[in-house]
C-alpha cells in the first residue's frame, strides 16, 4: 500500500506516513482473546488490512502479569503505527484494559459477534458530537448530593468522563428500599427516544436515579452510549448486574 497523499510505499497497510506526516487509517478494530488479537484497519468504511498478534499465556501470578503487559504492548505498538482517531475493541476485558492503559486514543467497546461489521455499520451513521467540558462541569441540577461517598463520586466521574455525555443531573435519594450489605453498585439503563439514559446508584438500602443527557440523537445511538458507559463501569468494578 502507498500513502494516499504523497504516494510513499508503506511497510504495512494503513501505516502513518512519516514522509508527509499524513494518516492513512482513521480507526482500528481490536478483536481479542487471551492468546490472540486481530487488528483490522479502516479508512472510513473501507477495510485496509489486518494483522494478528499472538501470545502464550503464563500460569504464574507474577509471570502472567508480565506476559499480559508484554502482549498488550505488542498490540499497542501495532495501533501506534496507524495513529488512528479511534480504537474499537471487543473480546477479553483484561487484554483490552491493559492495551488501553498503554495508549492515548479514544476506545469504544463494540459487540463481540462481528466487531468489524458493527463498526463499519455504525461509521455510516452521523458521528456523535464530542463534549469537551471537564467531568466537573457536566454535573448540575438542584440535587447536589451523590450517594456512596468516594465510590459514588468515582462512578459519577466515570460516566461524566465519557465524550458523548453532556450533563449529569443527580436525582433525589430514596432510602426506603430493602437493606443490603453490598457496597455501592452502578448501572446505566436503556436509552429513551432522545438518546438520553438513566444512571442508577445503589448503596445499601439507598437508591439514586440520575439523569444523563448525551449527544445521541435517538434511542439506537443512545444504546451505543449506554453500552459504552456500562462497560466503563465494569472496568471500574462498579457495575451492578441487578
Amino acid at each position: 500500500m502507498h500513502c494516499g497523499r504523497c504516494g510513499t510505499p508503506l511497510e504495512k497497510p494503513g501505516d502513518y506516513c512519516l514522509t508527509c506526516r499524513t494518516g492513512n487509517c482513521d480507526a482500528v478494530v481490536l478483536d481479542c482473546s487471551r492468546d490472540r488479537a486481530t487488528l483490522t484497519f479502516l479508512d472510513e468504511e473501507t477495510v485496509l488490512g489486518e494483522t494478528t498478534v499472538t501470545t502464550m499465556p503464563e500460569t504464574g501470578e507474577e509471570s502472567g502479569v508480565v506476559e499480559l503487559r508484554n502482549f498488550a504492548g505488542r498490540v499497542a505498538d501495532e495501533i501506534r503505527r496507524k495513529r488512528p482517531e479511534t480504537v474499537y475493541a471487543a473480546g477479553d476485558r483484561d487484554v483490552i484494559r491493559e492495551t488501553r492503559a498503554q495508549l492515548h486514543y479514544e476506545f469504544y467497546r463494540v459487540r463481540d459477534d462481528d466487531p468489524v461489521a458493527a463498526v463499519v455499520e455504525s461509521r455510516g451513521e452521523r458521528t456523535l458530537e464530542v463534549v469537551e467540558a471537564s467531568p466537573g462541569e457536566k454535573l448540575g441540577g438542584s440535587h447536589t448530593t451523590v450517594i456512596g461517598g468516594r465510590k459514588g463520586r468515582k462512578a459519577i466521574g466515570v460516566v461524566a468522563s465519557h465524550p458523548h455525555v453532556k450533563k449529569i443531573i443527580p436525582g433525589p435519594i430514596d432510602a426506603g428500599g430493602k437493606g443490603s450489605r453490598t457496597s455501592l453498585r452502578a448501572k446505566v439503563t436503556r436509552a429513551d427516544d432522545n438518546g438520553n439514559v438513566r444512571f442508577l446508584l445503589r448503596d445499601g438500602s439507598s437508591v439514586q436515579e440520575n439523569r444523563v443527557v448525551t449527544t445521541a440523537m435517538n434511542r439506537e445511538t443512545g444504546e451505543r452510549v449506554r453500552d459504552d458507559l456500562n462497560e466503563a463501569l465494569v472496568e471500574a468494578e462498579l457495575r451492578s448486574e441487578n
